[in-house]
């Protein structure tokens, strides 16, 4: 089917992306759970070492050739992509239902 880097790409760029999703959303849900103090530096601050973070990650995936760099941004296309493809779906299904009535 599909080379073992391509493949481990995708697999490897989609567990990024899961990832870094999940650690915004708990730093957003953290923050904005407690407004207290300058709430745009704190999200600030997070959200660069977040980037260092994954870009650290990416650089070493990518300069050691673990995986296959295109399968590697496909990978981390595929949330986004499906975040996309579900609001789209939503938004037509809330669209038919409120011409149906």
């Amino acid at each position: 089917l599909f080379p073992l880097g391509f493949t481990l790409g995708i697999i490897l760029g989609s567990l990024i992306s899961i990832i870094n999703f999940h650690w915004l959303y708990r730093d957003i849900r953290q923050v904005f759970s407690n407004l207290s103090g300058n709430v745009k530096r704190r999200i600030m601050f997070k959200y660069y070492i977040r980037l260092t973070v994954t870009a650290v990650v990416l650089y070493l995936i990518i300069t050691r050739e673990v995986v296959d760099v295109v399968g590697l941004v496909l990978g981390l296309s595929v949330v986004m992509i499906n975040i996309v493809l579900t609001t789209v779906i939503t938004h037509r299904k809330k669209n038919c239902l409120e011409e149906v009535k």
